[in-house]
């Protein structure tokens, strides 16, 4: 099967922009191989019943990054499977603002990533902010596990554990494993005694959006990473404020990827919270995307 072969077939599902995308995606990515090697026919020496597998599962909407099991996110390569998110290019922009805060501080920085999936956001964080201590939780046990391969990967110092930020008392919930090693700053419960950072992107997407979305998304991505209820849909990020009105330093801040529909919502239920310099920023498409926030001394 070639190149252009595996883009005709594309075509049936892709306009041909994205179809080619996806065939170097699935070439470039899943089999490593440069396009010279592609234009040069390296494709036809490909396993064909496996190529022609991969190319069925595209046919049928999963996304290219779960058929070749990998997603890039801050230029390094994550494992994804259905249990997590496609890591998306908007929360690159997320971890780059925690990185220019605290270009600005001094000091180790003690970091809490709430709902981590597939730990994009944690080990990017860790392997770029010289001296961080990063703790990730997730309610998945399948997503922690794929974030601990990854945290291994890297050789990001990471812990892990399995958390309900809904619950009443989540600092109490038992640890998990971590992908690399356990800094006994964070053994025993010790993440109690303040976080620095508590960076989140969680569900914000409402059921009545789900007619914009795309197919591929509603139908093989998880939808319990991806909404939050009708009626409710600060659910999450309220949670995680009033656990870190608890546990956030003095001068510690806040870090959310957010849906702009409740940009307001949000500010009032911060500042009704008690938390300062409530700020909005934008994403590369000109929306607001991001909310940051200081707990007072």
């Amino acid at each position: 099967m070639t190149y252009n072969d595996i883009c005709l077939l594309l075509r049936q599902r892709y306009e041909d922009g994205e179809a080619r995308a996806v065939a170097r995606y699935l070439l470039e990515v899943g089999y490593g191989l440069q396009m010279t090697d592609i234009i040069c026919g390296a494709t036809e020496r490909l396993p064909a019943d496996e190529l022609q597998r991969k190319t069925n599962r595209l046919l049928a909407g999963e996304p290219v990054q779960y058929v070749v099991g990998t997603a890039e996110f801050c230029a390094r390569r994550f494992h994804v499977a259905p249990g997590v998110l496609i890591p998306r290019p908007e929360t690159e922009e997320l971890c780059r603002l925690v990185e220019e805060d605290r270009a600005e501080g001094e000091g180790i920085r003690h970091i809490l990533d709430i709902g981590t999936g597939s730990g994009c956001i944690a080990i990017t964080l860790a392997l770029n902010i010289p001296g961080a201590r990063v703790e990730a939780w997730d309610i998945s046990n399948e997503a922690l596990a794929i974030a601990q391969e990854n945290a291994k990967r890297h050789n990001a110092d990471i812990v892990f554990r399995n958390v309900d930020i809904l619950s009443e008392q989540p600092f109490l919930q038992q640890e998990t494993g971590n992908g690399a090693h356990c800094d006994e700053h964070f053994s025993n419960n010790d993440s109690t005694k303040g976080w620095d950072i508590i960076v989140s992107n969680p569900p914000y997407i409402v059921p009545s959006e789900s007619k914009e979305m795309a197919e591929q998304v509603l139908e093989h991505e998880p939808g319990i990473a991806l909404f939050a209820p009708q009626d409710n849909p600060l659910l999450f990020y309220n949670a995680i404020a009033i656990y870190a009105k608890q546990t956030l330093n003095p001068h510690g801040k806040l870090f959310f990827e957010i849906n702009p529909l409740f940009c307001d919502q949000l500010e009032t239920l911060l500042t009704g919270l008690g938390f300062a310099d409530v700020t909005f920023c934008y994403d590369r498409f000109g929306r607001k995307r991001f909310a940051t926030a200081t707990k007072p001394v």
